[in-house]
């Protein structure tokens, strides 16, 4: 009874220690797998030698076993294979020729420069390809990159976990069966690759036709029905051939998410807590059983392997495998910075560890430290310095330029036309064929199609643009557009066009403020922009620029804002610390902002022209209008303000 409970307990206190460092990391912002890793060697034999994984005896490499299959499994289930498309050609390169590189870099650095013998240092570099998605996805959502590298990283890191523990087993079998012939090793590789993904195809498909034909099955009992179809696929595929169950699990989980299941992402949900679960509860049980000494033994040789790993052995992959990509060198640089090593790894080198004691050979111990020094270092020098990184090369979402525009009515042509001037890219989208053919004369891209069709979207460039703007007639369409947008794409800033009594769900938001899951409410309220879409067909307004200063700010501020609630003046975009954005219905300014807006201007047209105020389509241009001034206000009070104060321009 007592051994049972010793079991119970360390087990407990795993997932105590496990859960807190995720809390902690939570609330600090940093990967997840700096606490699990600190957690682990305090509780360990090395620290208070509270926790003991060795009292767990076998039991630890079934949990391993059935933990990874659901790590990779989730993995699998959150790729999606349109956004695979958008990287197929670099992701394919890193899987299979990043590979390669990796593998003989990783074990030419264990060789040079850790001085392992070469049949151990090419099995450390096989089991240190995988790049971790355990800690890439959380990093990943701290961080915010572009989207296009966010794809390319996560997937990276689920399709290269059972490609790398593969290789690590088939350069396990070279070691212990050191007869065998190329041939074989080769045939084996390929043998469980194939097995893998048929087994997992197949079983993926059957879990899709169970769940959207079984309508009976309660939520929580369809979650389970697909725990234990992971479990039974990767227990067929390992008996069918042993690590082949590792492929079987991703395959399954990526042909799952292909057969759009019914609450997809419930069962998404479910999938991610049991897997944040099950990495908490093994990197606290791998960290307590490793030794520190054994890292210390390695010496500074080690570190400069992991290091020319790091530096040296990751950027050449990465400039090799996307070399024929559309990246650019700030985005390469970052996918080349960034390859944290996670559970995976741990959990393969520790199971190799026992594998080379029981069978007598030597070095079982230093491969696990050396992996462990490699997770810890590149964890806390790559994972905390991610977010730096990415700000210092300008690739993060909120810093994403560009723009698409729904709707080529007149305001959203002249948007367009703004953001072009600005030198950022834009695309506009619109059914109707005759506002379509205004844009394309004006010198715009333009889709003529539906932007309810995520492809449509998706050629416009969206995953690459900062701004997203549903601007057409209809508010409440806008609103729908904007929401499939955000729910598709997560644009950094969307921007939307209705009514200011429109009802709108939890992802709106009328308040002003912007990130990547909220819709903003653009200018003013749909019926004005009715109104101001007229005045732009008819030529009646004026564009013009003005900048708020330090001094006479407040009542800058007041008589602009009163200006435009007379419907006089219309705000379009402002400039604010060198970035371009949208201005929001309930914009706040600041000193030192340079707003760009439309002025009213009623004149006939003839007068105009004899004045030298009307402007050809083709010269656009944005003047510091002295005439905004001076353009009095409705209300008597608000009259004495203007008359007081007005706006100046930064030439006044």
């Amino acid at each position: 009874m007592e051994a049972s409970f010793e079991i119970t307990l360390q087990i407990v206190m795993a997932v105590l220690a496990g859960i807190s460092a995720q809390v902690i990391a939570e609330f600090f912002k940093v990967p997840s797998i700096v606490f699990l890793l600190l957690f682990g060697i305090i509780l360990g034999a090395d620290g208070l030698n509270i926790l003991n994984p060795q009292e767990l005896g076998i039991g630890l490499e079934v949990l391993v076993a059935l933990s990874v299959a659901i790590i990779l499994f989730e993995g699998g289930l959150n790729l999606e294979l349109k956004d695979l498309g958008r990287v197929s050609g670099s992701l394919r390169n890193l899987v299979t020729f990043g590979t390669l590189i990796t593998l003989v870099g990783g074990g030419m650095a264990a060789h040079w420069l850790a001085e392992f013998p070469w049949s151990i240092a090419f099995l450390y570099a096989a089991l240190v390809v995988v790049t971790g998605p355990t800690v890439i996805g959380p990093l990943l959502k701290q961080v915010e990159v572009e989207r296009k590298v966010a794809t390319l990283l996560e997937s990276e890191g689920v399709l290269i976990d059972p490609v790398g523990a593969i290789l690590a087993v088939v350069v396990l079998d070279t070691i212990l069966n050191s007869n065998a012939t190329p041939v074989e090793i080769f045939s084996g590789l390929l043998l469980r690759f194939t097995i893998g993904a048929i087994i997992g195809g197949i079983s993926g498909f059957l879990l899709g036709f169970l769940l959207k034909n079984t309508l009976f099955l309660s939520e929580e009992l369809r979650n389970l029905v697909v725990l234990a179809g992971v479990w039974g696929l990767f227990g067929l595929s390992q008996l069918t051939l042993s690590e082949s169950g590792l492929m079987a699990t991703v395959v399954a989980g990526i042909v799952l998410r292909a057969s759009s299941i019914p609450d997809e992402r419930l069962l998404r949900r479910f999938k991610g807590q049991l897997t944040v679960l099950c990495v908490s509860v093994l990197f606290i049980l791998l960290a307590a059983d490793l030794s520190i000494d054994s890292i210390f033994a390695l010496g500074w040789g080690s570190v400069l392997a992991v290091l020319a790993l790091m530096w040296l052995v990751r950027p050449i992959s990465i400039a090799l495998c996307t070399i024929n990509s559309d990246l650019n060198w700030r985005e390469k640089f970052f996918l080349g910075w960034i390859a944290p090593r996670g559970i995976v790894s741990a959990s393969v080198a520790s199971l190799f560890a026992i594998l080379l004691t029981e069978k007598g050979i030597n070095g079982g111990d230093s491969i696990k430290a050396l992996v462990f020094l490699t997770i810890m270092m590149t964890v806390f020098i790559q994972g905390l310095s991610a977010r730096w990184v990415a700000k210092g090369l300008r690739i993060t979402a909120v810093e994403a330029t560009g723009a698409v525009i729904v709707g080529c009515n007149a305001l959203g042509r002249l948007l367009g036309r703004l953001f072009e001037q600005q030198g950022e890219s834009v695309v506009l989208i619109d059914t109707d064929p005759e506002a379509c053919s205004q844009a394309e004369a004006q010198g715009l891209s333009v889709f003529q199609s539906s932007a309810l069709d995520p492809d449509v979207l998706e050629e416009a460039g969206i995953e690459s643009m900062g701004t997203f703007m549903a601007l057409t007639s209809n508010g409440q369409v806008n609103i729908v557009l904007a929401q499939r947008a955000t729910e598709e794409f997560k644009p950094p800033r969307v921007f939307a066009i209705f009514p200011s009594n429109a009802p709108q769900d939890n992802n709106a938001n009328k308040t002003g403020n912007t990130n990547k899951t909220n819709i903003s409410p653009a200018f003013v309220d749909q019926q004005l922009i009715k109104m101001w879409n007229q005045y732009l067909t008819e030529d009646q307004f004026k564009l013009g620029i003005t900048n708020f200063q330090e001094q006479g700010f407040s009542f800058k501020q007041a008589h602009f804002q009163a200006l435009i609630r007379e419907g006089e003046v219309l705000p379009l975009l402002i400039k604010r610390q060198g970035s371009l954005q949208v201005v929001q219905a309930a914009q706040t300014w600041q000193a030192g902002d340079e707003v760009t807006y439309l002025l009213h201007d009623p004149r006939p047209k003839l007068l105009k022209r004899l004045s030298g105020g009307n402007k050809t389509s083709k010269e656009l241009t944005a003047e510091r209008l002295s005439e905004v001034e001076e353009v009095p206000l409705a209300d008597p009070v608000d009259n004495s303000l203007s008359e007081s104060a007005g706006l100046k321009s930064q030439n006044s």
